[in-house]
């Protein structure tokens, strides 16, 4: 996701667009729609799973496989695009969508948020279905124009995502309920192998550009096996494959992951939160490995291990993306204040509550639920209250993005 943290200025100057800011690139509209849903989608799922509210017409699909489809196919998904169609404009040196395309293509995921709860279940699906493959081959045909085959699989990784999507959706529409919750569970893994593959390159880089005297130490080895053993643990774990074997794969992702991050010294980052965001969005890939593994054996619950990836690894390192490249592609410095701060905060608090409480106090998992979903909640308004101005207005530099 990860493909989540930087993407530089452009390199070259361009056309000249001249219509909505918003729709100028593909963060502007994808960020400001992901946030906002994030936000309301947690609180919605909170206030039904505690039992506080009862909505007279929920979800056609109910109300936990709605969470798992959302939160994945939905919220995750929209920043996907948005990093991608940013980065890509810088890969190429081509113009990503903008203007109409752009916005056809936000409306296509907002029209399908809105079916994903109201129905009826036939057009919801057919919307839903369509969004990540018309994205997937838009990127592709940029990258192909450009002979940018080195990001190919990018583009190829995106179009799994949607045929998981369509996967799920099969799955619920023919009555496997769990083999849908298996490819949720898939796409979850899938984001986890982009913040593992992005997330090793440019976290290292980051760190050292802003901590001075830091030392970034690489393990040829570990560096050669992290990316084949996460994928591995990923397909053991969504396969179902026998306990002993996905506990084995997940925990040696877990000790690959943790002698990475270990050789990157996060200890000097906390007081530069712009980059420690980042280092803790990686410590949860070793902790949601091993809680993976723990999981398999019987130790504990399968839900909270998946949590350790999705609001640990996931939403903090989304939260460090969509600060980190708005700011940059906003024409801003890359320096943060409060606001971002007190963000950063309540994200990584959503992650150790839902993750921890659970484990520890099992008998308070409901309100570490409603406690993490509250914490993740306010994290995304702050970010909503100072960045949507920045997404809404043209560049302060009056450069095109």
């Amino acid at each position: 996701m990860s493909v989540f943290l930087q993407i530089s200025p452009p390199s070259r100057p361009d056309a000249g667009y001249r219509g909505l800011p918003v729709l100028a690139l593909g963060f502007r509209p994808f960020y400001l729609l992901a946030a906002a849903f994030g936000a309301l989608a947690i609180a919605a799922w909170v206030a039904i799973y505690a039992g506080w509210w009862q909505p007279a017409a929920q979800p056609w699909m109910g109300a936990m496989a709605w969470h798992a489809h959302e939160m994945v196919f939905g919220f995750s998904a929209a920043v996907v695009v948005g990093f991608l169609f940013t980065a890509g404009k810088n890969w190429t040196g081509l113009q990503t969508p903008q203007g109409t395309w752009l916005g056809a293509l936000a409306g296509i995921w907002v029209l399908a948020r809105v079916l994903m709860w109201t129905g009826p279940a036939w057009a919801a699906i057919a919307v839903d279905v369509a969004f990540l493959p018309l994205c997937s081959l838009t990127f592709y045909r940029i990258l192909r124009r450009a002979n940018s085959q080195r990001n190919f699989g990018l583009a190829i990784a995106l179009g799994v995502m949607g045929a998981l999507n369509i996967g799920f959706h099969v799955a619920m529409a023919t009555g496997h309920i769990g083999a849908a919750f298996h490819a949720s569970e898939a796409a979850t893994g899938l984001v986890a192998i982009f913040v593992t593959v992005i997330g090793g390159r440019v976290i290292p880089m980051f760190t050292a550009n802003a901590i001075p005297g830091v030392r970034i130490r690489r393990v040829a080895a570990v560096e050669k096996a992290v990316i084949g053993l996460t994928l591995l643990a990923i397909i053991a774990h969504a396969v179902q494959a026998p306990a002993l074997m996905t506990a084995t794969l997940a925990l040696g992702a877990a000790g690959a992951h943790g002698i990475r991050l270990a050789g990157w010294d996060p200890l000097r980052t906390w007081r530069k939160p712009i980059v420690s965001i980042l280092h803790l969005a990686y410590a949860f890939l070793p902790i949601g490995f091993a809680l993976i593994g723990g999981a398999a054996l019987g130790w504990l619950d399968a839900s909270t291990a998946l949590h350790a990836l999705t609001v640990g690894v996931i939403g903090c390192a989304i939260m460090a993306m969509v600060t980190r490249t708005a700011l940059g592609h906003t024409g801003r410095r890359l320096e943060t204040g409060r606001m971002e701060h007190l963000a950063y905060l309540c994200i990584a608090l959503s992650a150790l509550v839902r993750v921890a409480v659970p484990i520890w106090l099992p008998a308070f998992k409901t309100h570490a639920i409603a406690a993490a979903g509250l914490f993740w909640v306010i994290a995304f308004l702050l970010y909503l209250v100072k960045y949507t101005p920045y997404l809404l207005r043209p560049r302060i530099d009056g450069k095109e993005g």
